[in-house]
């Protein structure tokens, strides 16, 4: 696949296409939901055992793993690369400097559908664990976006 081909169409299809429990993280869930913000690359929460399954889906169209399934395990997380930088993190737990932890597990039992297309879902963690999920880094960007998430958290039926 030629470095301009590649289209976020592209990537929720492979995503969906391998089975494999994935959640959409970072920015590109927030532009999900709807929110005023641009990014450019993709971030992946997937479950540990599910390695395998998303590599061979993005092989298909050329993004190959930075490792092996078993470097991976033991670095929490690795990358998907050719025309686009896909991080894939696959801790089974992670907590920030303030001590929020989030197991994946827990995550994918309380994740929300997003529609993204005709006949082509994604999965993202529910609000308040999109939260987390933006505290453990902390960044600038990541406060404005929890603002952001909160704003759309006290918005939402309950």
């Amino acid at each position: 696949m030629d470095a301009d081909d590649f289209y976020d169409e592209d990537f929720f299809r492979a995503l969906s296409a391998s089975g494999a429990r994935g959640l959409v993280i970072g920015r590109r869930a927030l532009v999900a939901l709807g929110a005023p913000v641009m990014t450019t690359d993709y971030d992946l929460w997937l479950h540990i055992d599910d390695i395998a399954k998303l590599n061979e889906s993005f092989a298909k169209i050329d993004h190959h793993p930075s490792c092996t399934p078993e470097v991976a395990r033991s670095r929490g997380r690795y990358v998907l690369e050719n025309s686009q930088h896909i991080d894939v993190m696959v801790a089974r737990a992670r907590s920030g400097a303030a001590g929020l932890a989030l197991s994946f597990d827990d995550a994918w039992a309380a994740r929300q559908t997003i529609e993204i297309g005709p006949s082509l879902t994604a999965y993202l963690p529910s609000i308040p664990h999109l939260i987390i999920t933006k505290r453990w880094a902390s960044r600038p960007r990541d406060l404005v976006d929890i603002e952001w998430l909160t704003l759309l958290s006290q918005r939402s039926p309950s």
